[in-house]
Order: structure tokens, then sequence, then C-alpha cells
């Protein structure tokens, strides 16, 4: 259901104007097209509207021995047109938001399914074959249609290129869809540099690093080369020892949000010295931090809260695999 507004194709380029990032996606021209032309007909009457008020104010501005005229105080046909034309063009300006929307909403049958989970303050994309990224990756000129969920609060998944946005809400489901497309070769370039990469965002505020709740869409040229990318990706126990693997695991899972290495506290503990030191817990117990105490706090977070912490730390059951949480462990037993 794709509807394109006839409008002048300066508006309607890939470059969006001034203020707007460059086109990413086909979502993004008709969310554009809609933009500008509600843009130009609001800016049409209101240089229309304020003029005449401006000419009827020095026209018919008060004159000392000028005495005021008996006018007509009914016109049909100016009343007539000030009604219906505007009527008509909300009427026009409805319908063409409603169907973009409608498409904006409906998934293609076939497109690339990506999962999605948010949580504070991170995202986790997961794909076909299991593997989980915090970066989204998708190949060009393909259509991607994101399932999203959210392990704690209300967010909002915002691509500003791709002109996408949908809440991601506790408790349910919500989707959206896109297509990725090859943006204008830049001025004195011959050419596209591959892979592409936009920003992407939380636009619904979510706690205390709601703004460091952004990561990057990587787009890829060809089918191809995102499966080699994913392939890859995929092999991370292959391609790294376990510590850098943990690493990996650290900085996309978002324990770097909550954890620091260098001792400092932010959310949570540090991981410096963390491996068999003695930990105090709410309720007045103590346990030694070994390998099944670091499993059991990336399952069930909340069954051993930390006395003087939040229990903020959501569970990652189902998103790490064993070997996953063993590069973890190994990782935080390096952190002397």
């Amino acid at each position: 259901m794709q509807m394109k507004l006839f409008i002048p194709e300066l508006l309607a380029n890939a470059e969006a104007g001034f203020w707007f990032p460059a086109q990413g996606s086909t979502v993004a021209e008709n969310v554009d097209s809609v933009y500008f032309f509600i843009l130009w007909v609001c800016t049409f009457f209101f240089v229309l509207i304020v003029g005449l008020m401006l000419l009827f104010m020095v026209k018919y501005r008060y004159r000392p021995g000028v005495e005021a005229e008996n006018t007509a105080t009914h016109n049909l046909t100016l009343e007539l047109s000030w009604s219906v034309i505007p009527t008509l063009l909300t009427i026009v300006m409805f319908w063409v938001g409603f169907t973009s929307y409608l498409d904006m909403r409906t998934p293609p049958a076939a497109s690339y399914q990506i999962d999605v989970v948010a949580k504070k303050w991170v995202w986790a994309f997961k794909y076909p074959n299991g593997w989980i990224e915090s970066e989204l990756h998708i190949p060009l000129d393909e259509n991607v249609t994101l399932t999203m969920a959210s392990d704690d609060v209300i967010h909002s998944l915002w691509i500003p290129a791709f002109r996408t946005k949908m809440d991601v809400v506790p408790g349910r489901y919500t989707q959206e869809w896109f297509k990725a497309i090859a943006p204008p070769v830049p001025e004195g370039e011959e050419s596209v540099e591959y892979p592409l990469e936009y920003p992407l965002m939380c636009s619904e505020y979510c706690g205390t690093k709601h703004s460091e709740m952004v990561t990057k869409v990587v787009v890829h040229e060809t089918r191809g080369d995102f499966d080699k990318w994913l392939q890859a990706a995929a092999d991370i126990h292959k391609n790294k020892n376990p510590i850098e693997a943990g690493e990996y695991f650290y900085k996309s899972r978002g324990c770097i949000q909550c954890h620091s290495l260098d001792g400092s506290i932010i959310k949570g503990p540090s991981f410096k010295g963390l491996f068999g030191s003695e930990r105090t817990f709410a309720d007045g117990t103590t346990r030694i931090a070994d390998a099944n105490y670091i499993t059991q706090s990336i399952l069930e977070p909340q069954s051993q809260v930390v006395a003087n912490f939040p229990p903020v730390m959501p569970t990652f059951k189902g998103q790490l695999k064993d070997e996953d949480i063993r590069a973890i462990i190994a990782f935080i037993r390096a952190q002397k």
C-alpha cells in the first residue's frame, strides 16, 4: 500500500532538506512526503492569513476625521471558501497520513525476521541462527521486520535516518519494518562506501541512563556480505579465547553500563577483584563469588542482591549459552 505525493522533487529527494538526515529506507520516502506536504500547505496559509491581516491593519487603520463605513456583514461565497477548502485539505492530509501509517505498520509477508529485546539500558538483536548482537545488522534492499519486547520498562526503538519509531512494551510484542536503500553518493566521491552505519536510539525515557541507550544500524551492501558477517560473528568462541569472548559479552550485553573494571561503583559491583571475594547480600547472608555464584547472578539476579545495591539487573536466561557464561566467568576472573 505505497502512497507517494506529487510534490517538487527538491522536497522529495534523499537529502530531505537540511533538517533531516539523508533518507535511509523506503519508509523514509513516504514519511518525508507527508511531512513536506503538510508543511507547505501550512506555510502557504500562514503567509496568506498573516499577509492579509497586516494589509487590513494598514488599510483599515483608524485615522482622525475618517468615519467608519457600513459594510456587508455576510458573504456566503467567502464563508464557504474558508470553510470548504481547509476541510478538503484536512481530509487529504488525513488520507495520505493514514495510508502511510498503515503501510509502516503492516510488515510485508516476505521479510527477514529479527527479534529485539530491550532492557535497561541496552539493545539485543537476535538473528534466526540464534546469534545475539548489540548492533542491528541488515542487508541492503531487503525487507526487514523487527519483533520487539521489553524485559523491564517501556522503551522506543528509533532510527532517525529510516524515519521509523515504535514503542517496545513489557508484556507484549510490537513490530516495525523497513527496507534500507542506498543513499546518494557524497559530493566528490564516486560511490558509497559499505557497510553503512546509522544511529539507533531509545526515544522513550527509561531511567537514569536513557541517553546512553544508543547503538547503530549496520547496512551491508549485499545479502552475501550480510551472511558472511553473521557466520563470522556467530563463531566468536572459535575466533577468540575465553577472556576475549567474555569481554565481547561484557560490552555487547550491557554489563559495561553497570559494572566497572577499575573498582569504581556505577549501578552494580565492580568486576575488579570480584572473583573469589566474599559477597554480602541484602538479607545479611554471605557467599564466595565463584563460578556458580556468577552463573546464578546472570540467570537469576534477583535471588542474591548484593547489599547496598538496587535490584535492577535483568535476567539473561535464554539469551546466553553455557559457553557464553563460561567466557564471562573467565573474563571476570581475569579482572584482578
